[in-house]
């Protein structure tokens, strides 16, 4: 059974900071490439980063050198710290295994964490 679990959201001002956690399943983890999707307000949830088994990772065009992603294998834990957060990055985030580049593997989402930022 599928199991993820965000954490780590919250209200903070245009230019903070925030760090996302997200526990898996172990088979998940060990399997899949990790990341991070989110969805705002009235529109379909997107990609934002993922992070490969070696560590390196890949990004959405608009959080690239605000946003890194990064897993702890020995906690099955994937986090994303972000900075320079704008109000434009507020939506709810999730993450989820990662196929064919950046689609979600699992239909199943954990609940999701509400990132807000405001002006």
């Amino acid at each position: 059974q599928v199991q993820l679990v965000e954490s780590g959201g919250g209200l903070v001002q245009a230019g903070g900071s925030l760090r996302l956690s997200c526990a898996a399943s172990g088979r998940i983890f060990s399997d899949y490439n990790m990341g991070w999707f989110r969805r705002a307000p009235g529109k379909e949830r997107e990609f934002v980063a993922a992070v490969r088994s070696d560590d390196s990772a890949y990004y959405q065009d608009s959080v690239k050198g605000r946003f890194t992603i990064s897993r702890d294998n020995a906690k099955n834990t994937v986090y994303l710290q972000m900075n320079s957060l704008r109000p434009e990055d507020t939506a709810v985030y999730y993450c989820n295994a990662v196929i064919v580049g950046r689609m979600p593997a699992f239909g199943s989402w954990g609940p999701g964490t509400q990132v807000t930022v405001s002006s």
